[in-house]
C-alpha cells in the first residue's frame, strides 16, 4: 500500500513538512509531494470520510490505464487482388482500411511499407537477359487520355500504345483515337524506330 491517508493526516493534522512526512512514512519526498499534489487536483479533502479507505483512495488517485489499442494488420492479400482492378490505389484503399478500423488503423506510411514487406516474400520470378535490339513489348494501356478540342470544347478519349524495349528500356508511348489496325501498324512503326538506340546498349 502507498500510506496516501497517513500522508495526507501528517500533512493536514499534523502540519508537518514534507521532508518530516517522507522519514516517518518511509518514502521520498517526491512520492510525498506527488499525494498531496494528487489529492488536491482530485478534491480529496480532509478529513476523509468514513467509507474512503487505503485501497479506495489509490484507486482514485491513480486509475488503472488503460492498454493502448493494438493496430490491426491490413490484410495484404486482400489489397494485392484489389490493386488490380483499373482505378485502385493504395491511397484508396487505405483510406477504406482507416474508415473501417479507425483509431487502430495505421498511418498511410507504414501501410504502404507492410504491403511492400509482404509482396517482397511472394515473389518468385526468374532473372531475363535481353539482347540489345531483340525484343520489343507493346501494347496500349487500360486507361485513356482526354483530350479537349479548344475550339469547340468537346472532349474526347485517346487510347494510350506503349511499347518498350527489351535491353535498354526505352519507353516509346503515344495516343491514337482507336485501338484499330492502321493505328496499331503505324504507331508499332514508330516503336520500332527505337531499336537504334536499342542497340547502342550492351546487351
Amino acid at each position: 500500500m502507498k500510506k496516501i491517508i497517513e500522508v495526507l493526516r501528517l500533512k493536514y493534522e499534523a502540519q508537518l513538512s514534507h521532508d518530516k512526512i517522507a522519514r516517518a512514512c518511509q518514502l521520498s519526498k517526491g512520492a510525498v509531494y506527488k499525494y498531496v499534489h494528487l489529492a488536491k487536483a482530485k478534491g480529496v479533502t480532509w478529513p476523509l470520510a468514513n467509507d474512503v479507505d487505503e485501497a479506495a483512495l489509490e484507486a482514485l488517485l491513480f486509475p488503472a490505464q488503460e492498454k493502448p489499442q493494438r493496430y490491426v494488420l491490413p490484410d495484404c492479400f486482400q489489397i494485392h487482388q484489389e490493386l488490380k482492378r483499373k482505378g485502385v490505389t493504395l491511397q484508396l484503399l487505405w483510406a477504406e482500411y482507416v474508415a473501417r478500423y479507425e483509431t487502430q488503423a495505421y498511418r498511410y506510411s507504414r501501410f504502404c511499407a507492410l504491403y511492400r514487406q509482404w509482396r517482397e516474400k511472394q515473389k518468385r520470378s526468374m532473372r531475363q537477359l535481353h539482347k540489345a535490339g531483340e525484343k520489343a513489348f507493346i501494347d496500349y494501356c487500360g486507361p485513356t487520355v482526354e483530350v479537349i478540342d479548344r475550339h469547340s470544347g468537346e472532349i474526347r478519349h485517346a487510347q494510350v500504345f506503349v511499347g518498350v524495349l527489351g535491353a535498354s528500356s526505352y519507353t516509346f508511348a503515344e495516343a491514337t483515337w482507336t485501338q484499330s489496325l492502321p493505328d496499331w501498324i503505324v504507331s508499332a512503326k514508330q516503336s520500332a524506330l527505337l531499336h537504334f538506340f536499342d542497340r547502342r546498349v550492351p546487351g
